[in-house]
């Protein structure tokens, strides 16, 4: 009974992927890491935080940014430094400005000019002439065809 007591106690726990030798001794410090390590991406897993992940880079990157906490950067210098040196895809969430903001707004805008294209479409078809209608001198040949 202990034992399956003692897996389930274990299971019911969140598994972080921070090993207890990266954790900082400040509390203070350690909080701000693992938060600023929570929207830094890692470049193995992609779609993991460095936090959530147990990549060996993602490891290397966790003790990068302890690095420089300790050394005394802030929060946006110790990101600043992590983009400088591995581009804005380390960001989970990207910036909006400069050339992101192409891609943050070319999903609304393109959606916007298909439902455009779509509705001058349907209001050109509404006026025309109905595909089905044939002139005299074409309902005349298709008569001698089916006569034959």
């Amino acid at each position: 009974m202990k034992r399956i007591l003692a897996i389930l106690l274990f299971l019911a726990t969140p598994v972080w992927a921070v090993q207890p030798d990266e954790i900082l001794a400040d509390p203070a410090l350690e909080a701000r890491a693992r938060d600023l390590s929570k929207g830094l991406r890692c470049p193995v897993c992609q779609s993991e935080s460095i936090d959530e992940s147990n990549a060996d880079i993602a490891r290397d990157l966790r003790l990068l940014l302890r690095e420089r906490l300790v050394a005394g950067d802030s929060d946006a210098e110790a990101v600043d430094f992590m983009v400088a040196r591995y581009g804005e895809y380390i960001l989970l969430k990207p910036t909006t400005g400069g050339a992101n903001f192409i891609l943050w707004i070319a999903g609304p805008v393109l959606l916007l000019g298909a439902l455009g294209v779509g509705f001058v479409y349907l209001r050109g078809r509404e006026k025309g002439v109905p595909p089905d209608a044939l002139s005299e001198a074409e309902e005349k040949r298709l008569a001698e065809l089916l006569d034959e």
